[in-house]
């Protein structure tokens, strides 16, 4: 579903709210931005802003209160929920600050498992999955476990695993927030690298202003709009 010619992420005029009783609580009212393939984004705001609800709509995990939401150049916003897993499975990669790595499967099979739900047979996820996690540095990590590797390493493997499916979209939250400053830059360094190799639009929820800065631009969510810096 992926067309390289279209943005990776368009938002139009999202809106989220919620109820609480009587009252209405609006995380943001009019947040628009595009994101085009092979792009950088950093997105930061203050905690409490919206930044990882926003990072949601864009993944279609959450449905956005008004507004429009495309992928690729897919119009995604009235899609039934089978529609919206398919697009998220083959056309959007997904980091987070906590890897979430299946403890029992070495870093190889890791990144072969979004490979093969997605319907490669297991040689060319094999391949795939190996020429990420060398790049990354993990040549000799291959067959360790979760367990068995870095806090680095780890989110190495994660991020490995989000781009296995060649997404034309990646979204992040917090990448690198759980590693300590040295990790974090190297990984952030190694991970700003990659993506850009890849050619994927990125998205990257940051509570750090030097690393968001080292990115293709930066906007702030702020009174529930994007804004430029």
């Amino acid at each position: 579903m992926t067309d390289t010619l279209k943005p990776a992420l368009e938002l139009r005029h999202v809106a989220r709210s919620f109820s609480e009783g009587a009252r209405r609580l609006d995380v943001f009212l009019d947040a628009s931005i595009t994101v085009e393939p092979g792009e950088i984004v950093a997105l930061v705001g203050q905690s409490g802003s919206g930044k990882s609800s926003l990072l949601h709509i864009a993944g279609l995990l959450e449905a956005p209160t008004s507004g429009e939401v495309f992928v690729a150049g897919q119009n995604c916003t009235a899609l039934d929920d089978t529609s919206r897993t398919r697009v998220r499975r083959i056309g959007i990669g997904f980091v987070y600050q906590f890897h979430h790595l299946l403890p029992e499967f070495s870093a190889l099979e890791n990144v072969m498992m979004p490979q093969l739900i997605a319907g490669a047979n297991k040689a060319s996820a094999q391949r795939r999955a190996r020429e990420l996690l060398e790049r990354f540095g993990l040549a000799a990590r291959l067959e360790h476990r979760p367990a068995e590797l870095s806090g680095g390493e780890q989110q190495r493997v994660a991020i490995s695993r989000a781009l296995a499916n060649r997404p034309l979209l990646l979204l992040a939250d917090e990448p690198t927030g759980n590693l300590d400053p040295k990790t974090s830059d190297q990984v952030h360094a190694e991970f700003l690298r990659v993506i850009a190799e890849e050619g994927v639009g990125a998205l990257v929820a940051t509570h750090n202003i030097e690393l968001a800065r080292r990115m293709t631009r930066l906007v702030r969510l702020e009174n529930g709009k994007l804004l430029p810096e």
